[in-house]
């Protein structure tokens, strides 16, 4: 299922009329309301020269969480690490930093652009140890098509 959104993907990337804080938006849409176990699906960039990373468009319910920095919860891990980081229970994870208390899990995965981790797409699931290599790959190519209009 992940596959055949792939050229929903690079047709919303595509279109060069569209502001790209909207395509960004559109690919949050697209993926929470086609994929069951993506509840809530955001970018984070890094904020500027600041050790820190601040929320750009998402899909999903609202957050406090705005600026993450580097190094806290998942989402500042994965600044640190430029790896991806699969949670397949977010109660496992001492440094975990709670969007809602209905999430279950959550896979991060970073966003390079010329070999520099500038952002990452961050999926929240309600749903128990949802993410597996599939979710991965499809992110990563998501990220790849993303940082080609960045």
């Amino acid at each position: 299922m992940l596959s055949a959104l792939r050229p929903n993907i690079e047709s919303i990337l595509n279109n060069k009329t569209v502001e790209v804080n909207e395509r960004l938006k559109q690919i949050c849409d697209l993926l929470q309301g086609n994929i069951p176990h993506y509840d809530w699906v955001g970018f984070y960039f890094k904020n500027g020269n600041k050790e820190e990373l601040k929320l750009g468009p998402y899909a999903g319910l609202p957050t406090d969480h705005t600026i993450i920095p580097f190094g806290k919860g998942i989402c500042g891990q994965v600044a640190l690490s430029n790896e991806n980081f699969i949670v397949p229970d977010v109660k496992a994870q001492d440094n975990y930093i709670a969007c809602s208390i209905n999430v279950k899990a959550e896979i991060v995965v970073p966003l390079f652009v010329n070999g520099e981790n500038i952002g990452q797409i961050d999926i929240d699931s309600n749903t128990p140890d949802p993410f597996n290599k599939d979710d991965e790959d499809f992110l990563e190519f998501v990220n790849k098509q993303v940082a080609k209009i960045l």
